[in-house]
């Protein structure tokens, strides 16, 4: 039986990712449920499967399988990256080591702050109202590709998350209040501020939003011909 996500669980997964630690990362996959997680922790998995950890082939197998079961927005994607680590098929994405996490930032922010980009060299991601560097300007030479511009969409998505979520609760008195809550201005809040009294059900929504967000930022990504990719070192 796998065990729920807990903070201290899901600390524990950054940590594996982020250092590219493949035992650990495969000890919580096999110990907990890994549909919740995945788009999180597929790039770390597939750098698992590439290095020839052992048990990672067969812990992305079963990814796969998950994955196009559930078919969310960059589901699809990861799953291909999966069956093809290691292989020269999945080097037709060109390795990009972008934060999806802070991709998604760009895609999704506030349009206030403005389009973004992502520093090509580095994997580094910018927001266009907080970036004070000079080469943001649009005018650079013929030929120059540090740069890849990064549109923002706003937050319609989220929202959609939010509704798709409260479709997924047993509970339907608290799928009510949810309903009655994300309608209007200051919808966010009021939605998270409801679930907070179920500290179980803010939990699943934290991972629920974070998957969504993830994929539509690999979807995106994969459009622009990248893939995630671990920092060089890792």
């Amino acid at each position: 039986m796998t065990q729920a996500w807990t903070d201290h669980a899901l600390k524990a997964l950054r940590a594996s990712c982020h250092t590219a630690d493949g035992p650990s990362l495969l000890s919580l996959l096999r110990t907990h449920d890994p549909a919740g997680v995945l788009q999180q922790c597929g790039d770390a998995l597939t750098a698992a499967v590439s290095r020839a950890v052992p048990g990672a082939q067969e812990t992305a197998t079963a990814c796969t399988t998950t994955l196009r079961e559930r078919g969310w927005p960059g589901d699809e994607v990861l799953a291909r990256q999966l069956d093809t680590a290691g292989g020269d098929a999945g080097r037709m994405l060109r390795p990009l080591p972008v934060d999806l996490e802070e991709l998604s930032g760009l895609l999704e922010g506030d349009p206030a702050w403005g389009d973004g980009r992502i520093d090509l060299d580095t994997g580094e991601c910018r927001a266009a109202l907080a970036d004070t560097d000079e080469s943001w300007d649009e005018n650079e030479p013929d030929g120059t590709e540090r740069w890849l511009h990064v549109p923002c969409a706003g937050s319609r998505d989220a929202y959609r998350d939010m509704e798709d979520f409260i479709a997924t609760l047993d509970d339907q008195d608290l799928a009510r209040f949810l309903g009655i809550a994300f309608q209007g201005p200051g919808a966010f809040r009021r939605f998270k501020d409801m679930l907070a009294t179920s500290p179980a059900q803010l939990q699943r929504y934290w991972l629920f939003s974070a998957e969504r967000q993830h994929g539509r930022a690999r979807t995106w990504l994969a459009d622009q011909g990248y893939r995630p990719a671990l920092p060089t070192g890792h």
